[in-house]
């Protein structure tokens, strides 16, 4: 029998939720998460994919996994350590490496879990972390779980982050400090002030961890933000999904060979769970590959998004401050966002509100995310869409 405290608690908190417009409705769908999806019977153009370049649906991945599917089997049997590491796995790792531009890299189940082992391997309770206020989730947690001292500076605020880190240095009171930011904020779409942080980080000795998850396919030619800047040799931590532009699951870090040596026998993701599937593992090889022969993705990403952009600004909506594909419109109300997100559904347009918790109160937006696979028919489309509700609503 449930208990009514948790009946009550339940009960509760689910009805303050959808009373806000907090509650996410999850829409489960019936096709690939490409350029076109179908929910519900219904045909929608896509445009909540973080499948950047298209390669979710790449035949040439289909074919990689689909190999070795038959050749090794559907899952890997054991974590890392024991026998699960298969001949695919060191591959990956070094094809990571050399498309990061760094000594070594590990691969990981999810972006996610890369945060959960990378810093609370390395930090613990005699040390502090300077973290900017917007970073993912993810590293938010695995902050928390390392026990360290957690200061939040700024967002891309350099002058609080100098000063901190000032402080923080000059306390005596740790034995290590680390700066962590996104390489790109995957909310608003602006890129973190690497120079300046690497700047800062060189004058008090601090560790540098970028989370470039929505950077790697997207930025640097597709090499990601610290490519972009040029900073491969003074970044400590490169992170990165498998999962967005990659276009299959997964994670990694790519750093010194000392520190992948380190991390692969410290990290808990790494030593307890089972590893990478042999298919998806095959999968982002392929893409790997891919991403390093041509630009051509990358290229037409990019055109995708200024173009979505252009047309969605003339509208009169406000798109934030995007350095990125990554295109926001900003609502404000909760509530009104949720409702602007399921107009464009009615419309035939799929683009997700999104409210607090992922991004502060009073700044629900939809985000939109164009794609390598999209056309520009689709785009306008989409961007018709976005003129009739919004004057309906009287946003624009």
């Amino acid at each position: 029998m449930t208990s009514n405290h948790l009946k009550i608690f339940l009960s509760t908190h689910l009805n303050d939720l959808k009373s806000k417009g907090l509650y996410n409705v999850i829409d489960p769908l019936e096709s690939p998460n490409g350029p076109i999806i179908s929910i519900n019977g219904k045909s929608l153009i896509n445009l909540s994919s973080n499948n950047y370049l298209g390669l979710a649906t790449d035949q040439r991945l289909k074919d990689a996994a689909s190999n070795a599917l038959h050749r090794f089997g559907v899952g890997s049997g054991a974590v890392r350590t024991i026998n699960g590491t298969f001949k695919l796995h060191v591959e990956l790792e070094e094809k990571l490496a050399k498309f990061k531009q760094t000594e070594a890299a590990i691969a990981y189940q999810s972006g996610f879990n890369c945060n959960m082992a990378a810093i609370s391997a390395v930090m613990d309770e005699n040390d502090a972390i300077l973290s900017d206020e917007l970073n993912h989730a993810s590293i938010i947690d695995g902050c928390r779980l390392s026990r360290a001292k957690i200061i939040r500076f700024g967002h891309s605020d350099m002058n609080d982050l100098r000063v901190k880190a000032k402080a923080l240095t000059e306390s005596g009171q740790y034995n290590k400090i680390m700066v962590i930011t996104d390489g790109v904020f995957s909310m608003d779409g602006d890129i973190a002030k690497l120079p300046e942080i690497v700047e800062i980080a060189d004058k008090y000795d601090l560790i540098t961890y970028v989370d470039d998850a929505h950077g790697s396919g997207v930025l640097g030619n597709g090499a990601g933000t610290v490519k972009h800047f040029g900073l491969s040799d003074h970044i400590d931590f490169q992170i990165g999904t498998l999962s967005k532009a990659i276009g299959v699951v997964g994670g990694y870090v790519a750093g010194k060979q000392a520190l992948i040596n380190w991390l692969k026998v410290r990290s808990r993701p790494f030593l307890f769970s089972t590893a990478m599937t042999p298919a998806d593992t095959a999968a982002c090889i392929k893409a790997i590959s891919i991403l390093t022969e041509s630009t051509e993705l990358h290229d037409r990403l990019w055109d995708n998004g200024n173009y979505l952009k252009h047309g969605l600004k003339e509208l009169g909506f406000n798109i934030g401050n995007s350095e990125t594909p990554i295109t926001p419109c900003i609502i404000g109300n909760e509530v009104q966002t949720q409702k602007f997100s399921q107009r464009l559904y009615e419309e035939g347009v799929y683009a997700k509100a999104i409210v607090f918790p992922t991004v502060p109160k009073g700044t629900g937006r939809v985000r939109n995310m164009p794609t390598a696979s999209h056309t520009t028919e689709m785009l306008d489309r989409a961007i018709a869409s976005y003129a009739k509700v919004g004057k309906e609503m009287g946003i624009i």
